[in-house]
């Protein structure tokens, strides 16, 4: 194992560790001290130049904090990889090994050169992330509070309060992770700002009508905008291993096993770059967008979230009741949602889960790790294919706002900084518990 294991770790990390480390070639470099804080953790493909700015942004921070913070950079690529990509890569190595950031604790794991590349056919940032994060475990300190593991994302600033309000929300969260707020960096032409707005607007809007609804899933999932106690995160299993929407299934399983929480008073500042290097996501859908791709990125009705909303509290006041009775309660309700929930068994798991759970508390945390983050946005696509198609932002949004008492009138520069506000503390930076209701 690739890693400066401390004289004694707990239980549940060591046994991680032993059966779920990111096996591999890979080491860290670069900074050898260990008993941190905390880790953050950033995999860069081909970012020599956005790479030293986030650092720049970091290195902002009290040096106090930064001394008890392990900063990881994990240059990757596979060996797929475009040749461009790989000499950027080299070139970051390079940097990295004579860079001038003194008050930074600076590490960095070479998971690009011959021979340390990523697997062809796992290889990706949800790997990249778990190599940082698992490598970290071994250099964090667990003998006082516990220790962070922070996702951040090469192109992505923070501000100099971040560390900071990072250790103030742990030291009293009783959730084991925690999503960021965040506010997109603009685009560096009109067309690019006007790109990335509308797809920060579609986010926020999405997680606007999860909270309306009543969801336990209603928070934003930026992968540069995350953090979690290092037991919450092998408690989750860790990092999966997905090439896009790592960030989406990391988070929902943490929901699932210790809870995710709003943290309020810093912002990061994702890039509003166009990227094709995923399918889907942030760059992606700017690239479609930018090129002019009708439809690229659309909009849910209010309809979706009402009828989401209106399941989830049936299901809530129900849960007694067998399931083909509550089934026939759906069809009622709609018959989009009955077919949908004959798609994923309905009856054969609501029964078994009122035998499993004999409490109402019980029976909704098991409902709610059925009924999950996946099976709910799954249900919306449902009924996006039926009877309540997307549409644009200027149909959806103004509704969905007056919904949430925010006035709807306005454009959509003016629907997102309500949003930004909204979303950016107060009520809505609530806890996302596993078993809510």
């Amino acid at each position: 194992m690739n890693c400066d294991l401390p004289a004694c770790l707990p239980s549940g990390i060591a046994r991680y560790l032993a059966t779920r480390f990111a096996a591999g070639p890979w080491k860290i470099e670069g900074c050898g001290r260990g008993g941190f804080s905390g880790a953050v953790v950033i995999p860069a493909l081909a970012e020599e130049d956005s790479l030293f700015g986030t650092l720049h942004s970091l290195e902002r921070n009290p040096p106090e904090l930064l001394s008890r913070f392990l900063v990881l950079v994990v240059v990757n690529h596979r060996a797929d990889a475009e040749e461009s990509d790989k000499e950027s890569n080299l070139r970051t190595l390079r940097k990295l090994s004579g860079a001038p950031f003194p008050a930074i604790r600076l590490a960095w794991i070479d998971a690009s050169s011959k021979g340390l590349e990523l697997p062809d056919r796992t290889g990706g940032v949800g790997l990249a992330r778990k190599i940082g994060f698992d490598l970290a475990l071994g250099r964090l300190d667990y003998s006082g509070a516990p220790p962070l593991l922070v996702a951040l994302d090469a192109d992505t600033l923070v501000r100099p309060d971040y560390l900071a309000v990072l250790l103030r929300h742990f030291e009293t969260a009783a959730e084991g992770g925690a999503v960021i707020p965040f506010r997109h960096q603009k685009g560096e032409t009109q067309e690019e700002n006007l790109a990335i707005e509308q797809y920060e607007l579609f986010l926020r809007h999405y997680v606007l009508g999860l909270s309306l609804a009543g969801s336990p899933y209603a928070f934003h999932t930026v992968g540069s905008a995350m953090a979690c106690r290092a037991d919450a995160y092998v408690r989750a299993g860790g990092m999966n291993l997905r090439r896009a929407g790592e960030d989406f299934y990391f988070l929902q399983q943490l929901a699932k096993t210790s809870g995710v929480s709003g943290l309020t008073g810093t912002e990061v500042y994702p890039s509003a770059r166009p990227s094709h290097r995923v399918p889907f996501g942030t760059g992606r859908s700017i690239a479609r967008m930018l090129a002019g791709e009708k439809g690229a990125v659309s909009f849910y009705r209010p309809e979706c979230f009402r009828l989401l909303g209106a399941w989830l509290s049936l299901a809530a006041r129900e849960w007694r009741t067998p399931g083909f009775a509550v089934l026939d309660k759906a069809l009622d309700l709609s018959a989009s949602l009955a077919d949908y929930l004959n798609l994923l068994d309905f009856t054969v798991v609501w029964d078994r889960l009122r035998r499993n759970h004999r409490t109402r508390e019980a029976f909704m945390s098991g409902f709610h790790g059925w009924f999950d983050a996946f099976k709910t946005l799954r249900f919306i696509h449902h009924l996006c294919a039926g009877p309540h198609p997307r549409s644009g932002p200027e149909d959806a949004l103004p509704r969905l706002l007056d919904w949430a008492q925010l006035e709807g009138n306005g454009d959509a520069a003016l629907h997102l900084s309500r949003l930004r506000e909204y979303q950016r503390g107060g009520d809505f930076a609530k806890s996302f518990l596993y078993g809510s209701d």
